[in-house]
Order: structure tokens, then sequence, then C-alpha cells
């Protein structure tokens, strides 16, 4: 099975790097913005994925997805209404309605067959649906990522260190939290966004977090100053944070935590992942 290499695809992409006045959408500047946001997500995302937009199934996908298709892709990035269905639509009907009412699914351990000149080429992922919100209270489209299949754990096997995560996201600029909740579940992990710290609060009240990934400025209350009321409550809770402005603002903390200067890269932020995952958590 061909698997899409990410090295053969070192410049970043976004809408702006392709030409769709032929296509149902238009020009990229005229578009909402949580389109014009889920489009630059999914066209710089190295695993195949589409986005299906608006009720009319407008869809665009990124050229992971174009590889793994084949034939009968279309042209990338699309941008048009498909006479029938493609395969990973198709096969996830179910999950597809309940992210059009607002749910995230998963189709685990999807079997999806794409048409190719030389036959058929079977493909074995994980199908993973994210509502996109229309930025009117509505669901404006729903991002479809082809992920590896989740490896079943062993009986009485430990949690393994790169385990899914469940993180809260606190940023203020709600483009940026949309954008940092998208990666962290297409990087397999579970990934809650709010803008103010009072909101934060009360969500780690609610239920538990692995993660605290805060920015540092917030209105109202620190960044800092948050982890430090969040870990009173909750000391196995580990914290990421990210700021525009260095360390100079988290120097000589109490309590340990990781920090990432924006803008970062998406290694960046998988190896703080990672590093925070196979820490001791505070008070253990």
């Amino acid at each position: 099975m061909p698997e899409y290499d990410p090295r053969s695809a070192t410049e970043p992409r976004n809408a702006a790097s392709y030409d769709w006045s032929g296509t149902s959408l238009g020009e990229p500047g005229r578009w909402p913005v949580p389109l014009r946001v889920a489009a630059d997500l999914l066209l710089n995302t190295p695993l195949p994925g589409l986005l299906v937009w608006g009720r009319e199934t407008v869809l665009v996908f990124n050229e992971a997805y174009a590889a793994l298709a084949g034939v009968g892709c279309g042209r990338v990035p699309g941008g048009s209404v498909p006479s029938v269905l493609p395969p990973p639509l198709a096969g996830a009907a179910g999950a597809l309605q309940g992210a059009w009412d607002g749910q995230p699914g998963v189709v685990a351990d999807a079997h999806i067959s794409f048409r190719h000149a030389d036959g058929p080429l079977a493909h074995h992922c994980d199908l993973r649906l994210t509502p996109v919100p229309d930025g009117a209270g509505g669901i404006g489209g729903v991002h479809v990522l082809l992920a590896p299949p989740a490896p079943a754990p062993l009986l009485g096997e430990q949690e393994a260190p790169d385990a899914a995560l469940r993180i809260l996201v606190v940023e203020d600029n709600l483009d940026s939290q949309y954008l940092v909740c998208e990666m962290l579940k297409a990087f397999g992990h579970e990934a809650d966004g709010v803008a103010h710290p009072d909101d934060a609060l009360a969500l780690l009240g609610k239920q538990r977090y692995h993660v605290l990934f805060s920015d540092v400025s917030l209105p109202g209350m620190s960044g800092v100053d948050l982890a430090r009321r969040a870990l009173a409550d909750h000391p196995g809770l580990k914290v990421i944070f990210a700021s525009g402005y260095g360390d100079s603002l988290l120097r000589h903390l109490e309590f340990p935590y990781l920090s990432l200067q924006k803008p970062y890269e998406l290694d960046q932020l998988q190896d703080a992942l990672a590093k925070v995952s196979q820490r001791p958590a505070q008070g253990r």
C-alpha cells in the first residue's frame, strides 16, 4: 500500500496556494473565516483529509488525500460538488450525520477501497470527523481525517507515554484556539477550547484533563495565575504555556512546565506533548 510521505511536501500549504477561480467556492478572500481556517489546516496537514462544506457538499481535499484516492479524486484541491460521495464519506454516513448535528465522531478500523489506474487500492484507517462551526451558531462543514488506525491495547497493558491526552486549550484569539484544537485532534488527542480563564476553571471542575495548554496573556488573569489555581486543585495536571513574549514572564515558577514561543511549528507542539506525557505529575 503506498503511503503519503510528508517529506515530499516541504512548502507550507494553504488556501492561497491554489487557484480556486473555477470552483464552487470562488476566491479564498471572500470565504467565511471558519472555512478559510479549516481549509488552511486541512491543506497543511500531512495526513489524508477531506473538508465537506455546506449542505450542498462542496468538497476540499489535501494532496495527501489526492495521492491516496487516485483517478477518482479529481483536481487538487477540489472545491466542487461531486456526483458520487467519495469512499470515506460513503462509509461514514452515521458519523457524518452526527458531525452535522455538532457531535465529533470516529469510525474505527475502516477499510476503504480507492480506484486506481492499476486496480483498486485498499486503505485501512480510522476516520475522525470534526464539526466546523459556521461562525453564526451553526455547523458550516465537517473535517474528515484519515488517521492511522489506533492499535488495540493488550490485556493488562499500562497506558503508553504517547497515548491520547485530554487537553484544555486556553486562548482568547478564537481563530488560533480553533486551529490548535484541530491540530491536537489530528494528532489523536481530545481537546476543548475556551477563551477566558474563568471558563477554563469551570471546565477543570467538571472533568479531568491531562494537560493545560494556555496562552500566557489572557483577559482577567494571566496564564501563569490560571495554572497556579488549576494545579492547587488538580496537582496531576501537566502545563504547557504559549507566549509571544519569550520566557520573561515564566522565570522562577514553583511548578514544572514547558513553553512554546509563538509562532510555533507542528513538530514543536508534538514534541512538547510527548515530553509532558512522560514527565511525572506534581505531587506524585
